[in-house]
């Protein structure tokens, strides 16, 4: 029932590959997508992309995973296959657009090379982060999921801080930096991580024939269906809050450096002191500080669960997140924003690295990669939801109500959050619970 902390850092790297890839990606893609002239909304729905494949092929391959007996284990081909698909067409994306003319035919080609690595990523992501409840005693795995967020937040610390840098010397060079450290993390967790026996051999695979996509993703529609049916609600309100206050965050991690071109920086640009190019840089650096701050609270956060409750310390978090970013909104001073930045990392490691130990404490083993799947089933639908809500806003309205969706959906978070009355390991339920 130890926690084993040098496996669990090892597994990490893994997460590590999926954040530096996805935080270059959304800070860098929105300005790409302006400068071939389309409105937000447009720009938002192009940024679902990921979440689109996500949604249909990341509960897939959660129950393919599931059932899947080689010799690797069953979550260790998908690493192995996926993750140099993605890591090439993510090195394609800037190549295209710094050396073809931003016409329609080049966002087009564009348009299918960034749905290419959409699609390995949604591969690759699932059976990652299953691996942890995998190897991890229920009772340890808000630890385990403090760890594996730590790891995360380094790669989320290293695209915002050299990704800034490097964006100042060639707009290509956080893709290029970004892929070769994602392959080399995956690398370390298929060299030093070992699946369980009973999953690495094809004598003990699961008997029945393996669903296809579309049986999957309608299986995945009965299990939400059933989640919201069931006489028990626990599971419906993480997954309606999960819902919510992803909607909120992916938003702000959208157009975060769109924001800061078109507003915070707009009179420096206007003035001549700045160019746009510099202010997405500063922007997307100024992002370090949420992510530095993720990563120290991490692991912390597992532990502040462990003795203060799942449930009260996401709760927390919430309410901090709600009081910060109604702030942002009024004030524009960098300082403030700093500050910000800081506490909100602190907020969303409570938040974020103790929902899906309560996801997976919900369900039997053997559904694990299922619940997993429909956990991203849930943000990502989130993250399809929000930036083309959030563009149509600042098309129709202004572009400074921006930062008004993380307060808004966070405060519904906090009200589905209340209705959850499962959200601690089995070992410490009451029976009658």
């Amino acid at each position: 029932m130890k926690l084993d902390y040098p496996k669990t850092f090892l597994l990490g790297f893994g997460f590590l590959g999926v954040s530096i890839i996805w935080s270059v990606y959304n800070s860098f893609i929105p300005p790409f997508l302006r400068d071939y002239a389309l409105p937000w909304w447009l720009v938002g729905f192009v940024m679902t992309f990921d979440n689109i494949a996500g949604i249909i092929i990341q509960p897939y391959i959660g129950q393919l995973s599931d059932c899947t007996r080689t010799r690797f284990g069953r979550r260790m081909p998908y690493l192995m296959v996926s993750a140099p698909i993605a890591a090439v067409f993510f090195i394609l994306i800037p190549i295209v657009y710094q050396n073809l003319p931003h016409t329609g035919t080049a966002l087009l080609i564009l348009s299918a090379v960034i749905i290419v690595m959409n699609i390995a990523m949604a591969i690759f992501r699932t059976p990652t982060v299953a691996l942890m409840p995998d190897i991890t005693a229920p009772v340890n795995r808000s630890k385990a999921n403090g760890i594996i967020n730590l790891m995360g937040g380094v790669g989320t610390a290293l695209a915002f801080l050299g990704g800034a840098a490097l964006f100042r010397l060639n707009p290509g060079l956080p893709f290029y930096a970004a892929a070769l450290i994602m392959l080399g993390a995956v690398g370390i967790v298929l060299l030093v991580i070992r699946e369980r026996k009973d999953y690495c051999s094809t004598e003990g695979q699961p008997a029945g024939e393996r669903p296809g996509p579309v049986a999957t993703f309608a299986k995945t529609l009965r299990d939400a269906a059933r989640v919201f049916t069931a006489p028990e609600k626990s599971a419906m309100f993480i997954f309606l809050a999960i819902l919510t206050w992803f909607i909120g965050y992916n938003a702000i991690e959208t157009f975060w450096t769109s924001y800061g071109r078109e507003v915070l920086y707009a009179p420096q640009i206007a003035a001549g002191t700045m160019t746009p190019d510099e202010a997405v840089a500063k922007a997307a650096g100024m992002l370090v500080f949420i992510a530095l701050s993720f990563l120290v609270m991490a692991l912390p956060a597992g532990f502040i669960a462990s003795w203060f409750g799942r449930k009260r310390t996401i709760l927390t978090g919430l309410a901090i997140m709600i009081l910060l970013w109604v702030g942002v909104f009024f004030i524009k001073n960098d300082i403030y924003i700093i500050v910000a930045l800081v506490l909100s990392g602190v907020a969303w490691a409570l938040v974020n690295v103790n929902s899906l130990p309560v996801v997976v404490d919900l369900v039997p083993e053997s559904e694990v990669g299922s619940y997993t799947g429909l956990y991203y089933f849930f943000s990502m639908a989130a993250a399809i939801i929000a930036p083309p809500l959030a563009g149509l806003l600042m098309d129709f309205v202004d572009v400074t109500l921006m930062p008004l969706f993380a307060p808004v959906f966070m405060a519904l978070a906090f009200l589905c959050v209340l209705g959850v009355r499962r959200s601690e390991p089995p070992e410490t339920v009451p029976a009658e619970v």
